[in-house]
């Protein structure tokens, strides 16, 4: 946590903005347990009282935050956020600004239903074990000409294909738009291309810790969402919108620091790694599935997670094997700040916050407990029947949402890494989706089984 004086040095230069660059609303944003992006707008000259006393709202009428019993919460502006948002609310000059809140109690104490403070937790639990976290995501998503929510399927945006260029024939200059708004907010742009699908596209963030990258990747999501509108397309994050074509990903590279160095490289190993990083991946290996109802939180997320899908579908890693759930990237193997670990599980549906915090507790967990890596997937596990992958010793991830839940339920790790309340509700709502979707008469049941 920054200094109180830091935090009074970073509340005096967002009131100065304000001034100095006219702006008119600032945006008060955070994120529900489900990862839904939440906003409440103020005038400039409330920020101050807002600084000091936080905002009051309604925590019964946000998902997974309280009952109506214990409804009051307050919205406290986190400074270190600010950031003016990338486009004028009217006639070009009237700007806005956006800042992320920590949501508390009224005597002051932490929500534990806020996200950010599920993460904020397990990263200081890191820090005690003399560790900082750093993410690197790889957010894949669909551009579609248009957005039916009545159960026709949607168009791809173009028919493009992996790296191809000069493909984008509703929004030629999306991407490029897309990432002159998120630079203009200070989120670095790695690499930008289309993906393998017609109408995906796949922008790399640049690493940043933990925290800061969980709200870049919500403002990722908004960017993208309003750059695509302003192109006259939409773009969804849904993990698999299309039945013949792979989902949408969002690999996620993470890496531990002890002060400025790396704790994933060892220059003496084969492989460059060290202990802690072998630990490490042991750890998300072994506690895979249990955190897979987190990091795929959708019913449609394992449509994405199916064999000959392209994404993980067995507890397995390997050195540059992109079938593997984890995978070690050797594109620099002796430059040791740049080693790290990819989790290939997650999508980009997800709730950042919440995911990167069971990521870190399964690797953490790997750590403490001594947790010894399995042998290497060297082979393509894609590839492999059931009976290879159980003879060579791989564990299935969970098929299905439900699959999910259940190994969840029984874990832990997951109930300490999210808290009590946040680990009770998402259980129960995620519950009720796959109700939901299980009582529910598809276009497949009717179109196979109505002339029965």
């Amino acid at each position: 946590m920054p200094s109180l004086a830091s935090m009074d040095r970073q509340k005096e230069f967002v009131l100065r903005t304000l001034e100095e660059r006219d702006i008119r609303f600032v945006r008060l944003w955070f994120t529900d347990v489900l990862g839904y992006l939440k906003s409440v707008a103020i005038a400039p000259a409330e920020l101050e009282g807002a600084f000091e006393e936080g905002i009051g709202f309604d925590g019964s009428a946000i998902e997974g935050f309280a009952r109506v019993s214990e409804a009051d919460m307050v919205a406290m502006p986190d400074p270190s956020t600010f950031q003016i948002l990338p486009w004028s609310t009217s006639k070009g000059h009237q700007h806005s600004a956006r800042m992320f809140c920590d949501i508390a109690m009224p005597d002051g104490s932490p929500s534990w239903a806020d996200p950010r403070h599920v993460l904020r937790r397990q990263l200081n639990k890191a820090a005690d074990l003399g560790f900082s976290c750093y993410v690197h995501p790889e957010i894949e998503f669909f551009l579609i000409e248009n957005a039916p929510l009545d159960g026709r399927a949607p168009k791809p945006a173009d028919n493009g294909g992996f790296f191809d260029q000069a493909v984008h024939d509703t929004a030629p200059n999306f991407r490029r738009h897309a990432i002159d708004a998120l630079e203009s907010m200070g989120i670095s742009v790695e690499f930008s291309h289309h993906e393998g699908a017609p109408g995906q596209q796949e922008i790399d963030l640049r690493y940043a810790d933990a925290l800061s990258m969980a709200d870049n990747v919500m403002t990722f999501r908004y960017v993208v969402k309003e750059v695509a509108i302003e192109e006259g397309v939409r773009a969804t994050f849904m993990p698999k919108p299309f039945s013949n074509h792979p989902g949408s990903g969002m690999h996620t590279h993470m890496s531990l620091f002890e002060g400025e160095t790396n704790a994933f490289h060892d220059a003496d190993d084969p492989m460059q790694l060290s202990k802690t990083a072998k630990s490490f991946i042991a750890g998300i290996i072994e506690h895979s599935g249990e955190i897979s109802a987190i990091t795929n939180q959708w019913v449609n997320s394992y449509k994405r997670l199916i064999h000959g899908g392209e994404a993980p579908t067995a507890a397995s890693w390997g050195r540059s094997n992109r079938s593997a759930l984890v995978r070690v990237p050797m594109y620099t193997p002796s430059k040791s700040s740049s080693r790290r670990v990819e989790i290939r599980s997650p999508d980009s549906a997800c709730n950042p916050y919440l995911a990167f915090a069971v990521l870190l507790a399964a690797g953490l967990r790997g750590i403490e407990k001594g947790y010894e890596l399995p042998p290497e997937a060297e082979d393509d596990v894609w590839s492999l029947t059931a009976a290879e992958r159980r003879a060579m010793g791989y564990k299935e991830m969970p098929g299905s949402l439900n699959d999910a839940l259940a190994q969840m339920e029984r874990s832990e790790l997951v109930a300490e890494a999210l808290g009590e309340h946040v680990f009770d509700f998402f259980l129960r709502n995620k519950r009720r989706e796959w109700e939901e979707y299980r009582s529910h008469v598809t276009p497949f049941e009717l179109r196979e089984y109505l002339g029965l």
